[in-house]
């Protein structure tokens, strides 16, 4: 089994002058959680090679058994310092995607053509699709059909009270809980900082960190 794992390459938390990229927390969990599983992963971003990690998940209170993991893992660091170019790949070489969050997916991915027509592929193929926290915004251009993916499907990702709680309602491009809405998705979501995912047939999406182990296996039990 082969799962591709879709990671941001934007560094700039808009124009505030701080860092952002990717979150720890939501790559490492699910990255264990399939490779435990005994899954082949590949590691890709638009820019290729070393992604851009959010210096926030990388603070003492943001630490979890799995990033704690990743940091013994010489062998995961050098993977994701190597990440495949997006535009490189061919979706029929594998299984399913997942795409881990953190505020930098929301710049780039989002809307990253590369990115949207692997999603499109991935879906016309009959084959999951995962997203965990702020991820879920890069569904926002993909379309199955003539209409948005989400439109009609029970979906989930950073809430609007999360968005607000870490002081970014104003900064981020959009607000993922908003635009989900908008596109027509049945957005819902549990309590603040919890785990809480959606699965809509072969749509996965994750409300925050919390929510990667169980975005990881509910991926991952569709694939069963």
């Amino acid at each position: 089994m082969k799962i591709l794992m879709v990671l941001t390459s934007h560094d700039r938390l808009g124009d505030t002058g701080k860092k952002t990229g990717f979150w720890l927390e939501e790559f490492a969990a699910p990255y264990y959680a399939f490779k435990d599983a005994g899954v082949d992963i590949t590691l890709a971003s638009p820019a290729g090679g070393q992604p851009p990690l959010d210096p926030g998940s990388d603070a003492e209170d943001a630490q979890s058994d799995d990033t704690r993991r990743f940091k013994a893992d010489t062998e995961a660091q050098q993977a994701l310092a190597n990440t495949r170019k997006l535009v490189d790949l061919d979706a029929s070489e594998y299984d399913a995607v997942f795409y881990p969050g953190g505020h930098g997916p929301l710049w780039d991915l989002a809307e990253d053509q590369a990115s949207i027509d692997l999603i499109e592929t991935f879906w016309r193929a009959g084959k999951p699709v995962g997203a965990v926290c702020h991820a879920p915004g890069v569904l926002r251009h993909v379309h199955d059909g003539d209409k948005p993916l989400v439109d009609g499907r029970r979906v989930t990702g950073f809430s609007n009270s999360e968005e607000a709680a870490v002081g970014l309602t104003d900064i981020v491009p959009f607000l993922v809980e908003d635009e989900l809405a908008r596109l027509g998705g049945k957005y819902a979501k549990g309590d603040d900082w919890s785990s809480f995912v959606q699965v809509d047939g072969r749509l996965v999406t994750g409300q925050n960190p919390a929510s990667s182990v169980a975005s990881a296996e509910a991926l991952l039990k569709l694939l069963a």
